[in-house]
């Protein structure tokens, strides 16, 4: 099986030759951060419609982590078109993190569609990194469809855990590796060196629950899932919300 996985990645790499050579050319990264807001402006709008139902499950318990002055002070790390700005309690303080400059127009769009919330601030930074953002300043942090793409996750969870206020919350929803008995996962391997180049970073194959785990939160509520999504190769999922 390992060597029928590796001989379909490298008929899918002869395939995404172009991509492979403009990435050793060192012009593929920044094409993929130009077109990427694009496209994830279409897929957010798919991926909301579809998953609406279990983001206002997930977030319907974030206003219990505000503050004594009952205003929440939330972080999106990884905020992208600020997608997840209407499942957010209303008066919300929302300060946003990405490390993709390109997003920022889309970003106010969604700004200005919800004004339900009071925005702060948009910060360009990789999460593996958030030095503008205080420690112990946040009630919450959010990341949705981010943990499959940074560079490290044990990195960007040891930096939410140092932005949240003792008590405070970090929410996620991820889709991750499927079982390994399963076909889904048998393909997930075979795409995984294309799709990552293909879509600015991203991983099928993370089993980011794993690392969620090892984070030293004192409390993990995690749940599983087949997400209701049109791509197979995405629907296994994790989400829940982990306290400091």
């Amino acid at each position: 099986m390992a060597f029928t996985v590796f001989a379909l990645q490298l008929a899918v790499r002869l395939l995404s030759f172009p991509m492979y050579l403009l990435d050793f050319l060192g012009l593929w990264n920044w094409i993929a951060k130009k077109c990427f807001p694009h496209f994830m402006v279409r897929f957010t709008l798919m991926y909301n419609e579809q998953m609406a139902s279990k983001k206002r499950e997930l977030f319907s318990t974030l206003q219990g982590f505000a503050g004594p002055s009952g205003k929440l002070s939330l972080l999106e790390v990884g905020c992208g078109t600020g997608a997840n700005f209407r499942f957010y309690p209303p008066g919300c303080q929302v300060t946003c993190v990405d490390p993709n400059p390109n997003f920022e127009k889309f970003l106010f769009k969604s700004v200005a569609e919800n004004r339900h919330l009071q925005f702060e601030r948009f910060v360009v930074a990789a999460g593996e990194n958030m030095h503008q953002v205080a420690d112990g300043s946040v009630d919450a942090v959010v990341c949705t469809l981010v943990l499959c793409s940074v560079q490290n996750q044990e990195q960007i969870l040891q930096e939410v855990r140092r932005v949240l206020r003792p008590g405070g919350a970090f929410y996620f929803m991820e889709h991750v590796a499927d079982e390994r008995s399963t076909w889904n996962y048998f393909w997930q391997q075979v795409l995984d060196p294309a799709w990552c180049l293909l879509f600015d970073g991203c991983n099928l194959t993370r089993e980011s629950w794993k690392a969620l785990e090892r984070a030293g939160f004192s409390e993990l509520k995690l749940q599983h899932l087949q997400a209701p999504l049109s791509w197979a190769l995405v629907r296994p999922h994790i989400c829940g919300y982990a306290v400091k």
